[in-house]
């Protein structure tokens, strides 16, 4: 669907409720907002600068994962959280902005991406409200998708953020994290030019690559992750960490069906988006010794 479609959808309609903002953070200095579109800015007290004056040229999309947005916003905005992000995305298609662009917002947590480990200092998070896996996981509303869009086309203008370079918070710790799952419509996303997408391959009767297999198969299973992008070693065993990465790149690329089981499907999904990479996106890979 075009983005003009979901703007349709009701990006631009009346506000519902005023948002909520947290006590403590009343009298905090705000800012201006770094995207036009943005209608709100909630200052949040947690955020730093960029490490080594590393410019974002990533965005990392979340959930929230809370039962309301009441918490969700004290939880990225008050101090002592230990936790941000730049931009919150309301169900209504508001655009809360929290830190400003320039700023390191500590939203990635432990992770990792194309062998950068620092992913908070290299991009821009953006969190979604949305309950979560934990609360219901809800489909995401159209005008949500419509805001989403319109905010990431303005980073990657003013940031110059290549497609593939638009993440899942599963993609950059896929141990730790679900969000924004496979409800998300990536598919969308990259209809109007944001993500990295190809259809995914249909799901068919095959042999498949799965917890405890040893193999060369697996070894190029995860030569071929690691050349995306992923946090996973060539060590040939299909271990539980490789599982989680499967699991990650399913919820993304082929969510129809999330098992970490690497079938035909996956395999072929993940080798179309390898093809269709720009020719210095890709990543080397490291191996290790099978033990």
């Amino acid at each position: 669907m075009s983005l003009g479609s979901f703007a349709s959808a009701g990006i631009d309609s009346k506000r519902q409720r005023a948002l909520p903002i947290p006590r403590a953070n009343a009298d905090m200095k705000t800012f201006t907002p770094d995207s036009s579109i943005a209608s709100d800015v909630i200052p949040s007290a947690n955020y730093g600068d960029r490490n080594k004056g590393r410019q974002a040229d990533m965005i990392v999309l979340h959930y929230t994962g809370m039962p309301d947005v009441e918490g969700a916003i004290a939880q990225l905005c008050t101090a002592g959280t230990d936790v941000s992000a730049h931009y919150i995305v309301l169900e209504d298609g508001r655009i809360v902005q929290c830190v400003p662009e320039a700023k390191r917002a500590w939203h990635a947590g432990v992770s990792c991406w194309a062998g950068e480990e620092d992913i908070n200092s290299c991009s821009i998070g953006i969190e979604i409200i949305n309950r979560g896996h934990d609360w219901g996981y809800p489909d995401f509303p159209l005008r949500q998708i419509a805001a989403v869009i319109a905010l990431c086309r303005g980073i990657m203008l003013r940031r110059n953020v290549a497609p593939h370079r638009v993440l899942a918070h599963s993609d950059v710790a896929p141990a730790r994290k679900k969000d924004p799952g496979e409800k998300f419509p990536w598919h969308s996303l990259a209809n109007s030019g944001v993500g990295h997408w190809v259809q995914p391959a249909p799901i068919v009767r095959s042999e498949a690559l799965k917890l405890g297999s040893i193999s060369d198969d697996v070894a190029g299973l995860q030569a071929a992750l690691a050349r995306y992008g992923y946090n996973v070693p060539t060590s040939g065993k299909f271990d539980g960490a490789t599982m989680e990465v499967v699991t990650a790149f399913q919820r993304h690329f082929r969510p129809e069906r999330v098992d970490g089981i690497a079938d035909h499907s996956t395999m072929t999904t993940l080798h179309a988006l390898l093809s269709s990479l720009p020719a210095d996106a890709t990543q080397p890979a490291t191996t290790v010794a099978v033990k």
